[in-house]
């Protein structure tokens, strides 16, 4: 059970305990384990502190709480400073963010009280090979005196092989992106221990909404909110993963966050009874274009319907039919190239130019691509972003939830069905569901 001086202060408040990674002046300061400070009155009354890890203690488990707890009197203020083992603070402990030096938001580490304020439990896991610094200030009950308290040890280095890092992340810092947009998180080892690993990933949006996090496969995680995101907002995520045992053994090395923007909110949406693609910007109708889809003889000739998201999109891009299995130099092979073409699958759909289409509007006649007139599909090129939903109506192939980045195809229900939680997890800086720390008798 987490632990707050205010039943409704979530983690990441710690009732005002906020740990910065500051480096604290130690006029005043004294060891852990109950040892009277310098300069702190001495007799029964005075209050003791004990902190967790002790002081001295080396190749401490980086997964494991810190605590800090007081007899006598009252925890006032908590802060923990951590260095790169026999170096400087790591000014690069957190990544992603463009334009921002040292340490940030994610290598915080904040933590909680409990409501007599005699205890504080920290947040957040510790960087593996790090020496780490916990300063308490804990008033005296009877004086009401203040007096500093200290515990320095290391943690325990994440040996090579055995150091979980992101692999890659879309979207990435400095993004504007749509309404729909997922945050895709890929690790460069399998997750053993999902539960902490998404309990370690904080989704903060200005405009509050619930999400939830859900698992591809061992090393994928996907991060979705219940409803599109309100438009024109910033998100800010913080991956901290440094500390968390992703497996056993397994360590998080490095703490990241990402800071990106949802743009203006634009749904596309293409009806294949009407050979119509209609744009909708911010409720209002924007553009009514002719298209010509899959002509849906065979099914990898059909388009799929359902809510896609745009992926990515190309001035110029050759396609294959050798890439959806279809060898080129058969009878319904082809090798073209393309302008202005969009990505909304991973089964080799695109919205794209096709000046030699004579149907547009009219018929569907393609391989699979909605087909645009020219500067139908540079404005759509033009004016989509990464995220976009487009949703695909009265075709008889239904894309698949996990094909390209079609997770609206999901109920909130299902989704909430492949997290390791189970439960959704609130962006309005509130913290997140559980636990990242470790059994301490592991």
């Amino acid at each position: 059970m987490k632990l707050t001086a205010n039943p409704s202060a979530a983690r990441g408040l710690g009732a005002g305990l906020a740990g910065a990674v500051l480096l604290l002046a130690a006029a005043c300061s004294g060891s852990g384990g109950g040892a009277d400070p310098a300069g702190a009155g001495s007799g029964a009354d005075s209050v003791k502190v004990t902190i967790t890890p002790e002081d001295g203690s080396a190749d401490v488990r980086p997964d494991l709480p810190l605590k800090v707890e007081a007899e006598g009197g009252t925890i006032s203020d908590v802060k923990v400073e951590q260095k790169a083992a026999g170096g400087e603070q790591d000014e690069a402990a957190v990544e992603g963010v463009e334009g921002e030096e040292g340490p940030g938001e994610a290598d915080e580490i904040t933590g909680a009280l409990n409501e007599d304020e005699t205890a504080w439990v920290s947040d957040w896991t510790l960087t593996p090979g790090a020496e780490v610094t916990v300063t308490a200030v804990a008033k005296d009950a009877e004086s009401g005196e203040e007096s500093e308290f200290t515990s320095e040890f290391t943690t325990l280095q994440a040996e090579q092989g055995s150091r979980l890092e992101l692999q890659s992340n879309f979207p990435t810092s400095g993004d504007t992106v749509g309404v729909g947009m997922p945050l895709i998180i890929n690790f460069d080892l399998p997750v053993q221990n999902k539960e902490r690993l998404e309990n370690s990933m904080e989704v903060i949006s200005e405009q509050p909404n619930e999400g939830s996090w859900a698992w591809l496969d061992d090393q994928t995680a996907v991060f979705r909110p219940k409803e599109y995101w309100e438009p024109n907002q910033k998100i800010r995520v913080n991956l901290r993963l440094a500390g968390v045992e992703a497996s056993e053994g397994v360590y998080g090395v490095k703490n990241h966050q990402l800071n990106f923007e949802v743009g203006r909110e634009q749904i596309t949406t293409i009806d294949s009874d009407t050979h119509r693609m209609v744009v909708e910007r911010d409720g209002e109708q924007v553009k009514d274009f002719p298209v010509s889809i899959g002509r849906a003889d065979t099914r990898a000739y059909t388009t799929t319907s359902g809510t896609h998201l745009t992926m990515e999109k190309y001035d110029e891009l050759v396609m294959d039919s050798s890439t959806v299995g279809v060898p080129v130099d058969s009878p319904e092979g082809y090798k073209l190239d393309v302008d202005y073409a969009v990505r909304f699958s991973n089964s080799g759909e695109f919205t794209h130019a096709a000046p030699w289409n004579d149907s547009l509007g009219e018929a569907n006649l393609s391989h699979g691509c909605p087909n645009m007139a020219t500067e139908d599909a540079k404005w759509f090129y033009e004016n989509s972003y990464m995220g976009d939903p487009l949703i695909v109506k009265n075709t008889d192939r239904e894309v698949e939830w996990d094909n390209g980045w079609s997770y609206w195809q999901l109920s909130w229900e299902e989704w909430l069905e492949k997290s390791a939680t189970g439960e959704p997890d609130r962006t309005d800086d509130t913290g997140t569901p559980g636990e990242v720390h470790g059994d301490p008798q592991e």
